[in-house]
């Protein structure tokens, strides 16, 4: 290889890794040790298996390879990496044919978590829109004739003369109003945020110890901040709601103990839907609970949807408005014994301008 090849070698952004016939890796290219953030000195001369451990499959693909010296390429692959790290690859496994027989494998790696995870956040985006756009048509439709019921009801109760009676145009009156207080909450706060500058430490520490109040020792709430954070643009109150939405339902996945994690960093260049933000504070709510059913992971933030049979379901859509009137987002990740919810909040234009 010349030095012309190795420096384009070196510069490309798709990891490249060469293994010979024993599947041991010979070469790695920089991207090959970003991903599997390890340098070249420390893996050259690993074996497969122990690269990418527990993944069975993909090391007979390699072996399929060298045999049959036919190429392979998968997309969307979740790859199993060292420290029990998993990532979403690109993966195109190429044998090398040197004076007519395979002398080994070259495997390139596309990483792809932030393009599915920009997939993602368009699809949470488009569901919530068309989430609130389907409860205000209903709200609308529900709320017309229960106003003309409660009406109904209070003209009957004037003309009852049997006092005994009223209790029945009271209970109307009254499911009638929980109905319609029902319907306000599903469509979330009427009023627009009251954007002030504050620190979302302060807001997670008021969160934290209003749940610590009722919280059994058998479960730990620990944190983790990221103090060069700076201050956003938000209204507390609502994000207050959405934080302490969350962090309940995290205590009520946790069935006897368990362990909740407040963690705050922060990321540049992120892009939320279509709008690239230059400062990202993400915050993580994470529990050692349950978890989230796979039948419900993708349905969660839209109302009525739970996975508790006392659940309201609400919650999460509420979160969720709240934090997308803030041009942020909620993502969740969750298998038994680990549900994340990622918290996406721009930092608001006072930090864009600068």
């Amino acid at each position: 290889m010349t030095p012309k090849d190795a420096e384009i070698l070196d510069n490309l952004t798709t990891a490249v890794l060469y293994f010979d016939s024993e599947l041991i890796l010979r070469l790695i290219n920089p991207a090959g040790e970003m991903l599997l953030e390890h340098s070249a000195q420390s893996v050259t001369g690993s074996a497969a298996h122990l690269l990418f451990p527990g993944d069975t499959q993909f090391i007979e693909a390699l072996n399929q390879a060298l045999i049959t010296a036919h190429p392979l390429t998968e997309r969307e692959k979740r790859l199993f990496l060292p420290d029990n790290r998993q990532i979403n690859v690109d993966c195109t496994i190429t044998p090398w044919i040197f004076q007519d027989h395979v002398a080994g494998v070259l495997l390139e790696l596309s990483h792809i978590d932030r393009q599915l995870s920009i997939s993602r956040e368009k699809r949470l985006l488009s569901q919530q829109s068309t989430a609130r756009e389907l409860l205000r048509g209903l709200a609308h439709e529900i709320k017309n004739p229960l106003s003309g019921l409660r009406g109904a009801a209070q003209l009957l109760e004037r003309e009852l003369i049997a006092e005994d009676l009223h209790e029945y145009t009271r209970i109307i009156v009254s499911e009638v109003d929980r109905l319609r207080a029902l319907v306000d909450r599903m469509l979330g706060p009427k009023s627009r945020p009251q954007m002030t500058v504050g620190n979302i430490h302060e807001v997670l520490e008021r969160t934290r110890q209003l749940i610590n109040v009722d919280l059994p020792p058998s479960i730990l709430i620990s944190t983790d901040y990221d103090p060069s954070i700076p201050e956003l643009v938000f209204d507390r109150d609502m994000i207050f709601q959405a934080f302490l939405n969350i962090v309940q339902n995290a205590v009520n996945a946790i069935e006897h103990s368990g362990e909740i994690w407040l963690n705050t960093r922060i990321t540049r260049n992120h892009t939320i839907g279509n709008k690239k933000h230059r400062l990202v504070a993400v915050i993580k709510i994470i529990d050692t609970g349950v978890g989230i059913p796979e039948n419900l992971i993708d349905r969660i933030f839209y109302p009525m949807v739970s996975g508790r049979p006392d659940g309201s379901g609400l919650g999460l859509a509420i979160s969720q408005s709240l934090i997308t009137q803030h041009g942020g987002l909620i993502e969740c990740q969750s298998c038994p014994g680990q549900t994340q919810f990622t918290i996406l909040l721009p930092l608001g234009t006072k930090h864009e301008q600068k």
